[in-house]
């Protein structure tokens, strides 16, 4: 009886998914097709470089501003991230790490 309810939970979220995804996909797809002005978006992308130094202390350096198309959908689609989530992450943090220099003699 638990198996049962569980089966038929875990089919109806997978055809809930399916059915978003879709619905997601064709809005989009039309969105692009007739060109809507609000389907896609440039968003200014700032990476900031974390480098470490050997005392224990790190160094916060930002990169050159990077523009990024991202699409108005739930889901990602035709190569475009989703507007939110590009908004979302548009400070990324880069972490760098420091790599010993190798001596002329063991070259």
């Amino acid at each position: 009886m638990v198996i049962k309810i569980a089966t038929r939970l875990l089919v109806g979220a997978i055809v809930l998914f399916a059915v978003l995804y879709g619905s997601d996909y064709a809005v989009a797809k039309v969105r692009l097709k007739k060109n809507t002005a609000g389907s896609l978006e440039s968003v200014k992308i700032q990476p900031m470089y974390v480098i470490p130094h050997k005392d224990s202390r790190a160094e916060y350096v930002f990169g050159d501003p990077q523009m990024q198309t991202c699409l108005h959908s739930i889901f990602p689609h035709f190569g475009y991230s989703p507007c939110w989530y590009v908004k979302r992450n548009s400070q990324p943090t880069i972490s760098m790490t420091i790599v010993a220099a190798v001596p002329e003699v063991w070259r």
